[in-house]
């Protein structure tokens, strides 16, 4: 059975997220940060290098039709996700050397990179949304909670939509993080939200940056930027490169699929990891976020080792089955010979950990084929 309200709330994510891309409303720069010095910017606003095509009001408004109208087949699990609780004692007694990886929901990830807790996009609310009583609501909880975090010394955000950029979650963090790396036109909301501004480090694509841990590089993706009507492509979008004495990562963000992947691979690969987005795409935004054949390609041109994709199990935000993105990429990774470690979350991977081949989501599937919208 579809509950048209329920479903009324999943369009109207959607149209906050695409309402940004969509509307001409050039804002001027906020001043922090030099934007203005970007190839990337101009009229007040960031583009890509190869080009989408601008969402009409037409296309917003049947986006939202099919919201309320199309059956949508198993949109959340029906029985609950398997999550490997982390503790702050367990994070600390890894190994001060190499790189461990941590997948902790949707795109968030917790990296201990020579001794150093890093995490990415890190997502904690419960819902994926500028509103705490609506919107797309989690499936599982964190493996780690918010409070029982250890210290950690960089936070790297890849653009500011609200699943990948969490305000209430980023106002914890200024508590117990040191440094934060963020795409150009990101700081002043950080700012705004209580974090220190000499520890905010903005980024421009392809500028690197040397740290004691390793090399970061901020790289190029295909996608938007906006978190409200009027703000769209204010901020840069991107991808972060990580290379160590030990291991070489890469970390998509959202896009499309794009020749920047080739370009990236040729610049900094080969990656010994790369953890990509497959999923959240649909036929009515196929220039901003990759089908899980386009992922597994994108991890060929990039040069990688193994993959661990990214951007499911966690969030209900498109028309696809829940579990449909890590059966396709598992599918088209089986079909490219490419090594696919797909952990539950909380599970630590990294070199003394082979890549995990138990796909966790069948069990979860056989209870959950064939149920109704919720």
């Amino acid at each position: 059975m579809r509950h048209p309200i329920a479903l009324l709330f999943v369009g109207f994510g959607m149209l906050l997220f695409a309402a940004g891309y969509a509307i001409n409303n050039h804002l001027a720069s906020s001043g922090v940060g030099d934007m203005t010095s970007s190839a990337h910017f101009k009229d007040g606003k960031f583009s890509n290098d190869e080009p989408v095509a601008e969402n009409s009001v037409w296309k917003i408004l049947s986006i939202m039709k099919r919201s309320i109208m199309d059956e949508k087949i198993d949109p959340i699990p029906k029985t609950a996700i398997p999550v490997k609780s982390v503790t702050s004692s367990q994070l600390e007694n890894l190994p001060d050397e190499g790189v461990f990886t941590v997948k902790l929901g949707h795109s968030s990830i917790l990296l201990k990179v020579n001794g150093e807790l890093w995490l990415l996009d890190p997502v904690f609310s419960e819902r994926a949304s500028p509103f705490s009583f609506t919107g797309p609501k989690r499936f599982h909880a964190p493996p780690i909670s918010l409070s029982d975090l250890p210290h950690i010394d960089r936070v790297l955000i890849s653009h500011n939509h609200y699943d990948h950029l969490d305000k209430p979650t980023m106002k914890a963090l200024a508590k117990k993080a040191g440094a934060y790396f963020v795409p150009l036109g990101v700081k002043s909301d950080l700012v705004k939200w209580g974090i220190d501004p000499e520890s905010i480090h903005e980024f421009d694509w392809w500028q690197e940056k040397t740290l004691p841990a390793g090399m970061v590089a901020f790289t190029p993706s295909r996608h938007f930027s906006g978190r409200a009507l009027t703000d769209g492509n204010t901020s840069l979008w991107g991808s972060w490169v990580l290379k160590t004495a030990y291991e070489s990562l890469f970390f998509s963000g959202d896009s499309g699929y794009f020749s920047g992947f080739k370009q990236i691979g040729e610049r900094f690969g080969p990656f010994d990891l790369t953890m990509i987005e497959a999923g959240a795409y649909d036929k009515d935004w196929p220039e901003i976020h990759m089908t899980p054949e386009q992922s597994v390609q994108a991890h060929l041109d990039l040069q990688g080792r193994t993959m661990i994709p990214i951007h499911n199990g966690t969030f209900n935000l498109a028309f696809h089955p829940w579990y449909e993105p890590l059966e396709r990429v598992l599918n088209a990774a089986d079909a490219n010979e490419v090594v696919l470690s797909t952990p539950m979350f909380g599970e630590v991977t990294g070199p003394d950990y082979p890549a995990n081949v138990k796909r966790w989501w069948r069990d979860v599937m056989s209870s959950t084929a064939g149920s109704d919208q919720k």
